[in-house]
């Protein structure tokens, strides 16, 4: 399925998937895969965005431990310190009271992923996206600029990482692929529920700094 007929679906959807009921999450990784019956069930309506609605995604049919909520976290981090576990698949922001609020996030598949210490460089609002030259030459008939929107891999929101002034090519971003949260799927990015990126984008500034943790290990995640 193209990833502009995947948002067609996702929006034809919404008038639709209030009145799904809620069942558990299957496993769908490949959006190739995906039904109109599949799809429907994710969206329960819109969130008031410019210059497009976000389309909102049916928290219930994600494992508990994916559901954005805040804990109590024990790391040394100060407050505003973005930190990502890649092996329990979660995003921390470090809050200035002992706890954080954890967003589940989808990773990199294997030898993809990245882990080492940025910052948020710059923040991106329905952001335009280019594949790097290594994401061309594993598949050279990916498009070479999609604009932002609804059929766009990055989303509503991005965050860009950067290591000094320079851009890592690393992102935090918005997903239309909601069922990939919780896996490792991607080329290397961070990503997130468009609805959590959006929370996640309103509460960093630029400048922000980003600790990606990893020990190639599926470990449980360091909050209480």
């Amino acid at each position: 399925m193209s990833i502009s007929r995947f948002a067609a679906l996702a929006l034809l959807a919404l008038p639709l998937a209030a009145c799904q009921p809620n069942v558990p999450q299957e496993s769908m990784t490949d959006p190739q895969d995906a039904t109109e019956a599949d799809i429907a069930r994710w969206y329960i309506g819109t969130i008031p965005d410019d210059p497009f609605d976000i389309p909102q995604v049916d928290t219930n049919l994600l494992p508990e431990e994916m559901v954005r909520q805040t804990v109590k976290y024990n790391g040394s981090e100060q407050a505003g310190t973005i930190v990502v576990d890649i092996d329990s698949r979660h995003l921390y922001l470090v809050q200035n009271n002992g706890t954080a609020v954890r967003y589940g996030i989808g990773v990199g598949k294997q030898g993809f992923s990245w882990k080492g210490a940025a910052r948020v460089g710059r923040k991106g609002v329905w952001p335009n996206w280019s594949p790097t030259s290594t994401m061309v030459r594993i598949k050279p008939d990916l498009p070479r600029h999609v604009k932002g929107g609804l059929d766009n891999p990055l989303g509503a929101r991005a965050l860009y990482l950067y290591n000094g002034n320079v851009d890592t090519l690393f992102r935090i971003h918005g997903t239309n692929e909601p069922w990939s949260i919780g896996q490792a799927v991607s080329s290397g990015c961070i990503r997130m529920l468009n609805q959590d990126v959006l929370d996640l984008y309103q509460r960093v500034e630029v400048g922000a700094p980003v600790i990606v943790k990893r020990t190639g290990k599926r470990v449980v995640a360091n909050a209480e």
